[in-house]
């Protein structure tokens, strides 16, 4: 966010703000050179879809929550990395000169910024309100995304072009801002008329939720669920009102957000998460091959996790996580490396590959779930939404229509695995109704209204948000502080998640936990500094200080 003034026109105009030769638009330029020269909307919204995910610019850096998210994913130990001592297992934040977990920074100022602003801009000057609409949704999501990674940022300053240096703005001011575009966004979706057009959209929108305006206002209201369910440990925290949001959110798969990928053509149309890009087979992060799941995720879904001590295999395990060659679900611990497992006991690649080997090929031949070349990665989906509800309902103080969400939030992840994420599970590891129906009717799984726990909630949204739902997984261990004990029983919410402590913590962490992502490197500890220094950030362990939302 930091360039001069032509730096920062460029990189946000680097998707869709192509030069054209048409001397009435150089005549333009001229005139005003911080101008941005206009161009059909409808081709500059795919590429803000793609952000949405990953995109990548033309010198090689990534946009998107799916790069940040493989650092994350250490964070809530979605997986670990296959060696001792990884700095992201060891909750240890961006060093140096890195720009890690700067993605979902670039994605919001360069990647969407004036991207989306001139949708706004020009669709409302061509009334096409529709565009106008889904632009605000996006960025409302954008801003959300941005700050529960970063917290204070900057806001009010924002896409100027008159500015080189920029004040930052607080987490609250932030989530204010969220509810602004979400209540704008929906007033120009509800409109018709003027150049309202759902199939212009739909063609526009192929790579999200295919122009279906219904789909996009689903979405708004789970953005407002999210951003109202932030602040639990707040006095200000309204059960009522994220409830009211969810019933207006997504209620079955089929209105689920993803943003998809054809796995065809040019190399950047390919899953970021799958074989071709995140495993090697490309040019794309060819480290990501050591990852490998953790064993709170594994014990989680073996029944050997003290929430869900049932001794049987979640159905799920197969779809989602992966066996190793003794066909058991096991995982390794954060910073132990082999964790002393026997060879045989190792946990496979998310494509299938050994323990200690790398992923090579690029071929979907034994991949599953996200990391499929072209598999679909979610945004938002209904089982999270569920979940949302039934932990609001939870605290309100309504346990029989809280357990009513949360088993619906179960029932909605197994149809949703059953009917899009069924590619080269074994026959015979499928789900059937049979074993869906013995799972839910388990009553340590699913417990009547009178013994459900905050516990049982968070720990199936952990398992329905696996590999796709890092940053909010992060947002909901931060507000339990990862190890926050259940007042109603004395207990562990995430039970048996042990975060590194000693010598496995990141010394920069002076022994506390990771709380935020220090701002983008090489923008603002380059241009920034004067900010930087009032906000505390060159601090070595300023990515332990707490976000605002998850403080009383």
């Amino acid at each position: 966010m930091k360039f001069s003034n032509n730096r920062l026109t460029l990189a946000a105009a680097s998707l869709v703000f192509l030069i054209s030769g048409c001397t009435k638009k150089l005549d333009e330029a001229f005139l005003n050179p911080n101008a941005a020269i206009k161009q059909p909307i409808e081709e500059i919204l795919p590429g803000v879809i793609s952000n949405m995910a990953i995109s990548a610019s033309a010198n090689g850096n990534l946009y998107g929550p799916m790069n940040d998210g493989r650092l994350v994913g250490s964070y809530v130990q979605f997986w670990a990395v296959n060696a001792t001592l990884n700095q992201s297992d060891r909750m240890g934040g961006a060093t140096g000169g890195s720009d890690n977990l700067g993605s979902i920074w670039a994605m919001h100022y360069y990647g969407q910024g004036l991207n989306i602003s001139s949708i706004i801009e020009w669709g409302t000057e061509q009334k096409k309100w529709d565009y106008v609409g889904v632009a605000q949704a996006i960025r409302a999501w954008g801003w959300l995304t941005l700050t529960d990674m970063h917290d204070d940022v900057i806001l009010k300053e924002a896409f100027r072009r008159d500015l080189l240096v920029f004040k930052y703005d607080t987490q609250e001011e932030v989530y204010q801002e969220v509810k602004r575009l979400c209540y704008e966004a929906l007033s120009n979706l509800n409109k018709t008329g003027d150049g309202v057009n759902p199939a212009n959209l739909a063609i526009s929108d192929a790579w999200g939720n295919g122009g279906d305006i219904n789909k996009w206002k689903r979405f708004v209201y789970g953005v407002l669920a999210r951003v109202s369910h932030r602040i639990t440990n707040k006095a200000s925290y309204n059960p009522d009102d994220v409830i009211r949001f969810c019933d207006s959110s997504i209620q079955v798969n089929s209105e689920n957000t993803n943003v998809k990928f054809s796995a065809a053509g040019g190399y950047g149309t390919f899953n970021f998460m799958g074989i071709r890009r995140l495993g090697g087979g490309g040019t794309d992060n060819t480290a990501s091959q050591t990852h490998r799941q953790t064993k709170f995720i594994a014990d989680l879904m073996s029944g050997l996790n003290g929430r869900f001590p049932t001794a049987s295999i979640d159905p799920r395990a197969a779809y989602i996580i992966r066996e190793n060659a003794n066909n058991t679900f096991k995982g390794i611990r954060p910073t132990k490396g082999t964790d002393g497992l026997v060879a045989n006991d190792q946990p496979l690649s998310f494509w299938g590959t050994p323990f200690t080997g790398s992923a090579t090929g690029t071929t979907d031949a034994n991949c599953r779930y996200i990391f499929t070349n072209a598999g679909p990665y979610p945004v938002m989906t209904a089982s999270e939404i569920q979940f949302i509800k039934a932990e609001a309902l939870l605290r309100k103080g309504d346990p029989i229509n809280a357990v009513a969400a949360y088993r619906k939030g179960i029932e909605l992840n197994f149809d949703l695995l059953r009917t899009v994420f069924e590619t080269n599970v074994p026959v015979a590891s499928r789900i059937t109704n049979a074993t869906r129906d013995a799972y839910l009717n388990n009553s340590t799984v699913v417990p009547s209204a009178a013994n459900l726990t905050l516990s049982h909630i968070m720990l199936q949204k952990f398992i329905t948000m696996y590999g796709w739902g890092v940053i909010e997984t992060w947002v909901d261990l931060r507000r339990f502080h990862y190890t926050d004990l259940d007042p109603a029983n004395g207990l562990q919410v995430y039970r048996d998640f042990a975060p590194p402590s000693g010598t496995d913590l990141f010394p920069d962490n002076f022994g506390n936990k990771v709380y935020r992502a220090r701002p983008r490197y090489n923008s603002e500890y380059l241009y920034n500094v004067a900010e930087l220094n009032r906000l505390g950030a060159f601090a070595l362990d300023y990515h332990t200080k707490e976000c605002w939302f998850s403080k009383p």
